[in-house]
C-alpha cells in the first residue's frame, strides 16, 4: 500500500533503537527523508548507517530531549540538511521515579513530567509553525497504556497521561489546518535494553512467567514494528480522519474500556 509519503521530512526523538528505531524504519520505507536523534553517538550512528544501508536518506544527531538547547539544534540540523519538518515522532521517554510518590520526589517527579510531556511540547512547538503554514502535518506522539490507567511510576504515568490530554487539545484546535495530533499507546513491547528486556533478565523464570500470564493475552511480549507501523499509518494519507485520538497498540493488554 502506498502511504503517499515520499519526500516528507520526519523527526523521530529516541530513534537509535527499540520504537523509534522501527518508526524512522517504515517511514523511511515508505520514502520519508529521516532525522533521528538520541543520547548515545555510537549507537546513533550504528543505526544512521543501518538505514542509510537501505537506501533511506537519513539525518543523525546527537541530542538530549532533556535540553531545550538540544531540540533547537535537532530542529536546525533537521531544516538544514533535509528541509521542514512534515511528521514529528515523539518517542523519547522514560520512568524517572517510583511507583511511590513520597519516595519518588517532587524533584524526580518534576524530572519525569520533563521528560515525558514537557521535551515533545518543546519540539511540538518548534515544527508547529511551517506545519500551520503549509496546512499540512502529523503529530505523533508515543505514549502508554499506563497514561489511560494505573501502572508504571508516578511520574511516567502521570507524564504520558498530560501528553495524551495535550495532543487532544491541540488536535482539536488544528483539525481544520490539516496537522494532525495523534497518540500512540504501547503496552509491554520487548526489545533489547527495554525496561522489559531487564525485567526479564532481573526476574525468575517463575516471575516472569506469572506476569505473562496475568497481563499479557497473547501470552508473550510485544514487539516494535506494529508500532512502526501504526506511526507510518498515522502520518499518512490513510488517516487524515483520526485526529485527537489515542491507538492501544497492546495485544489486548489494557483493560480500560477508553
Amino acid at each position: 500500500m502506498d502511504l503517499a509519503l515520499q519526500g516528507k521530512v520526519a523527526m523521530i526523538t529516541g530513534g537509535s533503537h527499540g520504537l523509534g528505531k522501527q518508526a524512522a524504519e517504515a517511514l523511511g520505507r515508505e520514502g520519508c527523508k529521516v532525522s533521528i536523534c538520541a543520547r548515545g553517538k555510537e549507537q546513533l550512528d550504528e543505526t544512521a548507517a543501518e538505514l542509510a544501508g537501505k537506501g533511506y536518506e537519513v539525518l543523525a544527531v546527537q541530542a538530549d530531549v532533556m535540553k531545550k538547547e538540544d531540540l533547537v539544534r535537532f530542529h536546525d540540523e533537521t531544516i538544514k540538511t533535509l528541509g521542514q519538518a512534515d511528521i514529528l515522532v515523539n518517542n523519547a521517554g522514560g520512568r524517572k521515579g517510583g511507583a511511590d510518590f513520597q519516595e519518588t520526589g517532587v524533584a524526580t517527579f518534576r524530572e519525569g513530567i520533563e521528560f515525558n510531556l514537557m521535551s515533545p511540547v518543546e519540539l511540538i512547538s518548534l515544527v508547529l509553525p511551517h506545519m500551520r503554514e503549509q496546512r499540512w502535518g502529523r503529530i505523533i506522539s508515543i505514549s502508554s497504556i499506563y497514561g489511560r490507567e494505573y501502572g508504571g511510576s508516578v511520574d511516567y504515568m502521570t507524564g504520558k497521561a498530560a501528553l495524551i490530554a495535550f495532543s487532544k487539545h491541540l488536535a482539536l484546535n488544528l483539525m481544520k489546518e490539516n496537522v494532525l495530533v495523534n497518540c500512540i499507546a504501547p503496552g509491554s513491547i520487548d526489545f533489547p535494553g527495554s525496561s522489559w528486556d531487564r525485567f526479564q533478565k532481573n526476574s525468575t523464570p517463575e516471575q516472569v512467567a506469572d506476569f505473562i500470564d496475568r497481563n499479557l493475552p497473547a501470552g508473550k511480549f510485544g514487539w516494535p514494528e506494529p508500532i512502526g507501523d501504526t506511526v507510518a499509518f498515522l502520518a499518512s494519507e490513510n488517516a487524515n480522519l483520526i485526529t485527537g485520538t489515542c491507538l492501544n497498540v497492546d495485544g489486548g493488554q489494557s483493560r480500560s474500556l477508553f
